[in-house]
Parts: structure tokens; sequence; C-alpha cells
């Protein structure tokens, strides 16, 4: 019986401590925070994003790379800037880790070392854990944006000229599908919402994404996201099954945030079966190497290659490359297929 009771009071002890431990954390953020600025502190010392919040608040932020609790970077306008924001210990890091997967069913440990999940923001968050990562995890977030870009504001970017955006505005109206390439960070995504923005709002527009980053300003948009399986290896729905999916939901334009496994077979069926303007992204170094990217990922067991050559080419019309230059992401290719 004793045993029993010390087991609890131990139990009872550890909740103690652990509820003054938040109350120390509280006090130093009161002493070192006007009034103001006291609430986002709270909240981010309790329930969000700890040492992170200022820099997920911040709009000019657009990911936050963390390399163990001593090393955390943000990337503004496309530059990446070493911040003096740390956790306290590795430690601090860790429990973060597990608040913020455990509050989307994730985990990731050492028999489970490399996770994804989508936060309750809609941020996009990817986590390495030791051994793989060395000593300490990292953790590479992608905040999500709130208002998504124009065209127009693409231009003022300097993503796109006049005549570029011009151009595109035409291809989407008249209804040709767009391949959209690039290496990551280039802006695939970005441009994809702009494009999207063009869509009349009468028409029944699908993504298929497996982070949802895709929104339109209005009109009949339904979205669909890919699931990787739960921590008991149960639940995933691909992007594959999506794409199916999507084909018996009356699609006007079907666009797939990321092409990159079976679902590109499925996409260029559905661009050759009667559903035009459909859009894509995938990751290639050229315009020319992204239709040879898709042709691969869309090859089955006993198609002769040329057909499939001639059905890519007939269900995606062009080809748009963008590449990332110094600080700025720029629309250097638009090409008929």
């Amino acid at each position: 019986m004793s045993d029993v009771l010390d087991v609890v009071l131990q139990r009872d002890e550890l909740a103690a401590l652990d509820v003054a431990s938040r109350r120390l954390a509280l006090r130093g953020v009161l002493r070192s925070h006007g009034a103001i600025d006291m609430l986002p502190s709270i909240v981010d010392h309790i329930d969000g994003f700890g040492p992170l919040g200022p820099l997920m608040r911040d709009a000019s932020v657009t990911d936050v790379l963390v390399n163990g609790h001593r090393e955390i970077w943000a990337e503004r306008d496309g530059n990446l800037e070493l911040t003096d924001t740390v956790y306290a210990d590795a430690d601090e890091l860790a429990n973060f880790i597990e608040r913020m997967l455990g509050t989307v069913g994730r985990r990731a440990d050492a028999s489970h070392p490399i996770e994804d999940a989508r936060l309750g923001d809609g941020s996009r968050m990817h986590v390495v854990m030791p051994p793989l990562s060395g000593a300490e995890p990292v953790i590479s977030i992608r905040k999500f944006p709130r208002v998504p870009m124009t065209l127009g504001d693409l231009i003022a970017g300097g993503t796109a000229t006049e005549e570029q955006a011009e151009m595109l505005r035409d291809l989407v109206r008249r209804r040709r599908s767009i391949l959209v390439a690039g290496a990551t960070g280039s802006g695939k995504t970005t441009l994809i919402n702009a494009l999207l923005d063009v869509i009349p709002r009468s028409e029944r527009v699908i993504t298929i994404e497996e982070t949802p980053e895709l929104r339109r300003h209005g009109g009949h948009h339904v979205s669909l996201v890919a699931r990787s399986a739960d921590a008991g290896g149960r639940g995933s729905v691909s992007l594959e099954e999506l794409s199916r999916a999507a084909l018996r939901m009356r699609p006007d334009r079907i666009v797939v945030g990321e092409v990159r496994g079976t679902e590109a077979a499925v996409a260029v069926d559905a661009m050759s079966t009667g559903h035009e303007g459909s859009l894509l992204t995938i990751h290639a170094t050229g315009a020319a190497a992204a239709l040879e990217r898709l042709e691969d990922l869309a090859r089955r067991p006993g198609v002769d290659a040329a057909g499939l050559s001639s059905r890519v080419r007939a269900a995606v019309q062009n080809v748009v490359f963008l590449r990332r230059e110094g600080d700025v992401r720029r629309i250097v290719d638009i090409r008929p297929t």
C-alpha cells in the first residue's frame, strides 16, 4: 500500500512541479513584456509555438528552420537569416515537438524519426529526430499564407512581367492545361494560387494536395488533402486515390498541388478526357525536363513510350518554368508543348 501511495505522491509532485514551472515562465514573461504584448506571449509559452511565436506571427517570414535548440533560421523575402531566437535547452525543444505533433495525432522519436504534419494554423511541419539528425532534432516549418498572392502581386514582386501575366490569364481563360515546374521554393504553389484567382467563379475546381496550400478568392472550390498513416500504420489516403475520387465529383478543373507519383497517370487521363484547363505542379530543372518527368511518372506497364509522349503533350498544352534568382522567384519560360 505504501508503494502505491509513493507512486501517487510522485505523480502529484510532478504535476505540481509542472504547474510551478509554468507559473515561473509566465512571471518571466510578464516582467519582460508590456500589457499589450502579454497575451501573445502567454499563449506562446503555454499552448503555442513557444520561442517561435514571434516568427510565426511575422507576416514577412515564410519559413522557420530549427537546427537544434540554439540555432533558428527564418526566411524573409527569399533570404535566410540567423535569428537570435533560441530554446532554453534541448528538453524544451523536445517538448515543443511532442506537443505540436501530439495536437494532430502524430509523433516523432528514435523509432519513428521522420514525420510530417499539418498544424492547426495550416503550417506544414517536418521533423527529423536523432540519431538521423545528429545530436538534436531538426525542424522545418513552412508557414501558411493568410492571403494568397494574385498575378498583380507577382508583377509587383518581380516574379512575372506584365506580358507574362497577361499570357497566363489568357491561357487560363481559354482553358489551356498548364504544367508549372521548378525547384523547391521556386514559387510554384504561389503561382498556382494566383492562377486559381483567374478561373471563373462559377466553375467547380477540385484541388488535390498533400498539404492544403491552394485557395481561391471565392468561387466553387473543393479541397482534397492526402493523409499519411497514423502511428499504427493505418488510415493513409494517397494522391492517386484522391485523384480518382475527384473524377467522380463533377469537376470543371482539377488542380494537383505536386505531381510526383502514380497520380500522374490519373491526371493525364483526366486532362485527356474533358477536364481542360487543369493545373499541375512538378519538380524539374526546366520546361523540357518537366514534360519528361511527367511522362516517366505517368508510365504504366505495357504502354508504348511514343504513344504516352503524344498523350502527355495533348493533355498538357503549356509549361511554365520558375527559377529562384537571389531573393526573387521569376518566371523564366512559358512555352507550348
